[in-house]
């Protein structure tokens, strides 16, 4: 007899994710591994049964004390896995809401100080209390909506000690909010402004200084590069992504989102886990991605959020045999907090359909994080990480903007709200 403190029965439609590769591609992302009639039963935090209600009955038993939820009829997928975050960061930006409109583009408010620059300047003042709560809030918000593991990226202070001090914040910011957080360093998100005009000066500062402490404290997992015209050029990317190789950081860049410039194929050549954006990558370089087992991280709000109307290239690249995953690039350009709302957006721009979307957030998601063997799917001995949603299957998740789950659970328990 199966022991657990947690059962779920009466799922309408459960999605597992848990037959296939990991990264799943091509054909292979439409396959969800659905169960009707299902239930599923958790115990110390571990899935222990997955299967039908009627098995169900016969072979679990609740703990005394335990909980028991009856989906009644609603859907059931695993934890989204957020691949690409900014959350960690102080004040907002609302303003440039109206600049967008009136033409302004991303780089355009940066060069006048305002963006990102303006983003820098109110993380650097702000206390370790103040990047607390308000990254709190943020992750809850994500929380809320189904995501139970969120890649945090540095970014923010652009110093050394200022990058070591926002990520030894996400190890607490672990606990605070019980899900699991993946670090990246971005000390190379922009060159500061006390380094203009001297930005191989500030290159040479994130190989020689920053990233020997933060390997040496082993405070992240990624080192993410902005590899853009205005922030750092390929070569400039290629020797921080390769010093960071050597020293057990595993690559990831943010390439091609604005203009064409090298930065998808510069991810294939340096073995990156990722490459993010790539709203400029070109077709030649797909097959490059593929080959090389880089995982092409989609980030569908964020165009909208930046007024730019070109469609996403989702569905060409997963035609041509990338892996396709996907993140809400939560961040004051860009700032959502719900994983279905990505969705939506990777369905309705950039023509994934809704079981390649699900897909891409949460098995794909949690390979291009270095979670793959942990998150993103629904098995016997995984973390029991999932979100219930009141919609008769999971292909609703995707058709619909904006569902909200009824219950989100990380290892077993219910994920805080506020």
């Amino acid at each position: 007899m199966i022991r657990a403190d947690l059962i779920v029965d009466g799922i309408g439609d459960l999605a597992t994710l848990a037959d296939g590769a990991i990264p799943r591609v091509g054909d292979a992302m439409t396959e969800l591994g659905q169960l009707t009639g299902a239930a599923l039963a958790a115990d110390k935090g571990r899935f222990v049964f997955v299967g039908s209600t009627r098995v169900l009955e016969r072979e679990v038993r609740l703990r005394p004390g335990g909980r028991r939820v009856d989906a009644d009829g609603g859907s059931v997928v695993p934890g989204f896995v957020d691949a690409h975050t900014h959350v960690l960061f102080a004040g907002s930006r609302p303003t440039e809401a109206t600049l967008k409109v009136r033409g302004a583009t991303y780089a355009e408010i940066a060069r006048h100080g305002g963006g990102l620059f303006s983003t820098v300047r109110a993380t650097r003042a702000a206390t370790e209390k103040s990047l607390l709560d308000e990254a709190t809030r943020r992750l809850r918000g994500l929380a809320r909506h189904g995501a139970t593991t969120v890649e945090v990226k540095s970014g923010y202070e652009l110093t050394p000690d200022g990058e070591l001090r926002l990520l030894r914040l996400i190890p607490r910011l672990q606990r605070l909010t019980g899900l699991n957080l993946v670090p990246t360093f971005l000390g190379a998100h922009a060159i500061p402004p006390e380094y203009a005009d001297r930005a191989d000066a500030y290159v040479d500062l994130v190989v020689r200084t920053m990233l020997p402490a933060v390997a040496k404290a082993n405070l992240a997992r990624f080192c993410d590069v902005f590899c853009e015209p205005g922030f750092f050029t390929v070569e400039q990317s290629a020797k921080i992504l390769r010093a960071a190789s050597a020293l057990g950081l595993r690559p990831k860049i943010h390439a091609d989102e604005f203009v064409f410039s090298g930065g998808t194929r510069l991810a294939a050549e340096v073995g990156a886990a990722s490459a993010d954006h790539l709203l400029e990558s070109r077709s030649r370089d797909w097959a490059a991605l593929a080959a090389a087992g880089v995982t092409a991280v989609l980030l569908p709000v964020t165009p909208f959020a930046s007024m730019v109307t070109k469609p996403g290239l989702g569905r060409a690249m997963v035609d041509e045999g990338v892996a396709v995953a996907l993140g809400s690039d939560c961040s004051p350009n860009s700032w959502v907090e719900s994983m279905p709302v990505v969705l939506a957006h990777a369905v309705y721009s950039a023509r994934l359909t809704p079981a390649e979307a699900l897909t891409a957030a949460t098995v794909n998601a949690a390979h291009a994080v270095g979670e793959g063997g942990h998150a993103g799917m629904i098995a016997l001995g995984r973390s029991a990480d999932f979100a219930l949603f009141d919609v008769p299957s999971v292909e609703h998740l995707g058709y619909r903007v904006d569902p909200v789950p009824v219950l989100v659970s990380r290892q077993g328990k219910p994920v805080p709200s506020r």
